[in-house]
């Protein structure tokens, strides 16, 4: 039985053998991408700051609220971001009945004829 179990370890290392490769590899290779500035991928692995990248063309102008709101509406799943749009689609509707009462509000007092007579 040891006979055996010998004869089939030397025909699985034998197997093993067809699957091995002799090449030797050099470790050493050549930047095929080398750093735009020398030294900055060590940099900034010592850095605990982020990189800095220019703000996108969209977002110049925006405040600080403004960003808050689109972070906050941002990590809203899907359901409840449609939600959130169909208040703010009510909301302005509602407005928009308001400014036509008050416009015709404003046209039965005269208010816009006295303003051209100035």
């Amino acid at each position: 039985m040891s006979a055996s179990k010998g004869s089939l370890i030397k025909e699985e290392l034998q197997d093993e053998g067809g699957l091995l490769s002799l090449e030797k590899l050099d470790r050493a290779s050549p930047d095929l991408w080398p750093e735009k500035i020398p030294g900055i991928t060590d940099f900034i692995a010592m850095s605990n700051t982020p990189i800095r990248t220019p703000a996108a063309e969209w977002s110049r102008g925006l405040s600080q609220e403004d960003m808050a709101a689109i972070t906050q509406l941002s990590s809203l799943p899907p359901n409840a971001l449609i939600m959130e749009i169909k208040n703010i689609y009510d909301e302005a509707y509602q407005l928009g009945i308001s400014e036509a009462k008050e416009m015709t509000r404003g046209k039965y007092l005269g208010i816009f004829n006295n303003a051209k007579k100035k």
